[in-house]
């Protein structure tokens, strides 16, 4: 009992990681209507600013939060020029842009970092652990799943209650009629990824003490928060959280069973698309 209750507190770590990350995601596919294969390089980002900037100590791990923040808005905001004249080319040509720029940045990273893994330790005042049914727990990763769920909170809030928010869930539903509404669609998708681009650099410097930087990491990031918003739906907070947390509590899981690791995530996503599909046959024929 003890040992499926740390495994799924592990199970949540790893949601924690994806909401963040998968929240970034589905904003930009949400308003941008654009398939970013680049996001897991700016996860990528934050996880070596971790590596470089924090030390061990509170400082330099919030320096690498500051940097991560400012890193990925602006990769995001670069993104977004480059984008432009592919917008309403569909999602093949924004897919292969966005593959071209991502398999440049993993040579980047290559050859500026190395191909070995790197070390991301979390502050040494959070290094400690708690015991949690006998069991040492990190107290890094439970303060980790307590920041990702206050991330996921405020940003719902953001999207459903605020001025801004209003704007950005118009120029989702029609961005025509926001056009012409006077709301500058252009500089909304720009932000749109600027902000994703953010979410996803926080996401590495907060999540690399968890996964670390290494050759590999941005393609595994970005096939799991694809994972996460095909599930949970673009735009939607609470259902990316949903499927951020069955994601990571699959992946916890399968440490205990590795020989179905890699069939046990695919057979939970196919159970969960084929009963939504159904339901929403069901729905359409009521």
């Amino acid at each position: 009992m003890a040992t499926v209750l740390v495994n799924g507190l592990d199970g949540l770590a790893y949601a924690s990681l994806l909401v963040i990350v998968g929240a970034g995601l589905a904003l930009v596919f949400g308003v941008m209507d654009v398939l970013n294969l680049a996001h897991g390089s700016l996860y990528l980002v934050g996880a070596y600013l971790a590596a470089t900037l924090s030390g061990g100590t509170l400082a330099g791990f919030l320096l690498a939060v500051l940097a991560g923040i400012l890193a990925g808005a602006f990769g995001g905001g670069v993104l977004a020029g480059m984008l432009r004249p592919v917008h309403d080319g569909g999602h093949l040509e924004q897919a292969l842009l966005t593959l071209g720029i991502a398999l440049i940045a993993s040579w980047a990273f290559t050859a500026g970092f190395g191909a070995a893994p790197r070390s991301a330790d979390p502050p040494s005042v959070l290094a400690g652990s708690v015991s949690i049914a006998g069991h040492s727990y990190p107290v890094y990763r439970l303060l980790f799943i307590a920041v990702a769920a206050l991330i996921a909170a405020s940003l719902h809030l953001l999207v459903r209650r605020s001025p801004a928010g209003i704007v950005l869930r118009a120029t989702v539903s029609d961005p025509a009629m926001a056009a012409v509404s006077g709301i500058r669609t252009g500089r909304v998708r720009t932000l749109a990824l600027a902000s994703g681009g953010a979410l996803a650099a926080v996401g590495g410097v907060l999540g690399a003490p968890l996964l670390g930087p290494a050759s590999g990491v941005d393609t595994n990031v970005l096939m799991l928060s694809l994972i996460v918003v095909v599930l949970g739906g673009a735009g939607s907070i609470p259902h990316t959280l949903a499927a951020a947390v069955l994601v990571g509590e699959v992946q916890a899981l399968t440490v205990t069973v590795p020989a179905v690791a890699p069939f046990l995530l695919f057979a939970a996503v196919l159970i969960v698309l084929v009963v939504r599909g159904g339901r929403t046959s069901v729905v359409s024929q009521a």
